[in-house]
């Protein structure tokens, strides 16, 4: 008699999620694919007993996020990046990889973060992106921040968002410049407004899909829908109500 398939158990989701934040945290680095194989275990199973599921209307995206795992380089965590992507789709990667191999200590990145405040009634709302960027050693550093709009939802996982600024904040820079005029700088230089200068170049293209395939209280798994290879993995580190954004 051939055996039954085993059924997964909210105990069995509880330990893939310990198992994948544990793979998330380790140094080194975590190998991409070994990685997105305990992805798809979690997402397979989630689905199978509808854990995590329907995240654009179940209430729980909305909150504040850090990045744990990239497939890629943390800063295309942000959606600035995924829109970058469509208005320049023949010399984006070459721009990407040239950035990318510059070594540490010259170039690090991260932490990174994600502040998304979903109205689930209207399917609209508000998204800020914040990627650390530090270069030379630590020297210069700043906070590459990115806010969208969140113009609807795509289905029962995905999440329209419109790009709308992009700002170098906290940017040390300005502080060695300026001194203690500097974080004023900072703080009250305009922002460039990235998204219509990326409709410029290519109509639609400031507009990105975030499609969540999983999303519980305390972790997320998102994807950029233009390329689902790739995978982002969000720890919550709140519930919040985001009035400043």
């Amino acid at each position: 008699m051939e055996e039954m398939p085993t059924v997964p158990t909210p105990q069995t989701i509880d330990k893939l999620k310990a198992d994948l934040v544990r793979m998330c945290s380790q140094t080194p680095k975590s190998p991409v694919d070994s990685v997105r194989d305990f992805v798809q275990e979690l997402e397979a199973a989630a689905e199978q007993i509808g854990i995590g599921q329907a995240s654009s209307t179940s209430g729980l995206l909305s909150g504040d996020w850090e990045l744990l795992y990239s497939s890629e380089d943390e800063t295309r965590s942000s959606p600035f990046f995924w829109a970058f992507r469509k208005a320049f789709p023949d010399s984006s990667d070459q721009i990407f990889g040239i950035t990318d191999s510059i070594p540490a200590p010259l170039k690090e990145v991260g932490p990174a973060f994600q502040q998304i405040d979903l109205n689930s009634a209207t399917e609209t709302g508000r998204f800020v992106s914040r990627v650390k960027v530090a270069t030379l050693g630590g020297m210069a550093t700043s906070i590459m921040t990115t806010r969208g709009s969140i113009i609807g939802t795509d289905g029962s996982d995905g999440i329209r968002i419109k790009i709308d600024t992009t700002k170098p904040e906290d940017s040390t820079v300005l502080s060695k410049l300026f001194g203690p005029f500097g974080q004023a700088i900072s703080e009250n230089a305009p922002a460039f407004p990235s998204g219509d200068a990326l409709e410029v170049v290519q109509p639609g293209s400031s507009e990105v899909i975030l499609r969540t395939t999983f999303c519980d209280e305390g972790l997320r798994i998102s994807r950029n829908a233009d390329r689902l290879d790739d995978f982002y993995i969000w720890r919550r580190r709140e519930f919040a109500s985001f009035d400043s954004l």
